[in-house]
């Protein structure tokens, strides 16, 4: 079994298991071509291809990211069993979304600004000397916010947005109720989109959801809304939300993913008023890594399904 230097944990392996411990960044060394196990925590595209290619006796590869696209992409053979670490994630992504909610319902990004300034700005921004309008949502209580990906991220970030007063409703390929949420399909969308304050979204990547937070999107949603994308960069048009912000059709987007990762810096979402910025930061620290691999470990020793088992 394979182990990135980047895995935050080692996992207790059964007698007879041999541990090796790899360099993302490297080829896996010549020596270690007989594994069976591959763990993957931050390899590049290009490392997974060489994988691929070079270890003939791969039977599982654990993708510890939610998002298993750059392992899907590599060209692992057919079959060869790719998991994913849906649910190691769950709760710092959904503090991370529910920072960045705050983030822009508080217009934290002026007060930023007024600060960098020196200025002290309670005039636009109202204070108790000036009570003025808010520039911004001002608080979640009785704010729409609608979840669309309402997996288990979505259902850890739900209960402290409902907590705050929000009304949150998810959306789901299928209608009903999750987690004590109402979650509608894609098909109910397009009539919560006008009376949604803060979209949410933690789509996964692929061919379906590519763009799916897009131009009508963007002009369903009312004027005062933001957009939040913590899901995947391959899910929102950037250029067609750079002029909904631009034209005003929409207040700002928090994102902490993009199509292009680092983002380009002659990006125009870098310098766009509006705009928060967080470099694909929301995930990074799994959590029960090693007792997740000690499980699906022991089930692969025995021949049993895998937890969390990718469909390719």
């Amino acid at each position: 079994m394979l182990i990135p230097d980047t895995c935050p944990e080692v996992p207790d392996a059964p007698g007879g298991t041999v541990l090796v411990t790899y360099r993302v960044h490297d080829p896996v060394p010549s020596e270690h071509l007989d594994a069976e196990v591959l763990v993957a925590w931050g390899n590049t595209r290009a490392q997974l291809v060489d994988c691929a290619e070079r270890l003939e006796h791969l039977r599982w590869v654990a993708v510890l990211a939610a998002g298993p696209d750059v392992a899907l992409s590599a060209g692992f053979a057919p079959d060869v069993v790719i998991t994913n670490g849906r649910g190691l994630h769950d709760v710092p992504v959904a503090e991370h979304t529910l920072a960045l909610v705050l983030a822009v319902t508080r217009r934290l990004d002026l007060f930023a600004q007024a600060q960098h300034e020196h200025r002290w700005d309670d005039e636009r921004l109202g204070g108790i000397q000036r009570p003025g309008r808010f520039p911004g949502l001002a608080t979640l209580r009785g704010k729409n916010v609608t979840v669309w990906g309402f997996g288990s991220i979505g259902q850890t970030l739900a209960p402290h947005l409902a907590a705050l007063g929000a009304d949150v409703v998810g959306v789901a390929r299928e209608a009903g109720e999750r987690a004590g949420f109402r979650v509608i399909d894609d098909g109910g969308l397009p009539a919560r989109l006008p009376e949604t304050d803060v979209l949410v979204g933690i789509l996964p990547a692929s061919e379906r959801t590519h763009h799916a937070i897009g131009a009508r999107v963007f002009a369903t949603l009312p004027d005062h809304a933001w957009v939040v994308n913590v899901g995947r960069g391959a899910t929102l048009d950037e250029e067609a939300l750079v002029t909904a912000i631009r034209e005003h059709r929409i207040a700002g987007a928090a994102l902490d993913v993009f199509e292009t990762e680092p983002l380009p810096a002659g990006s125009p979402l870098w310098d766009l008023p509006g705009v928060w910025i967080t470099p694909h930061a929301a995930g990074g620290r799994p959590l029960g890594v090693g007792a997740f691999l000690a499980a699906n470990l022991e089930a692969f020793l025995a021949g049993r399904t895998l937890h969390n088992v990718v469909e390719r």
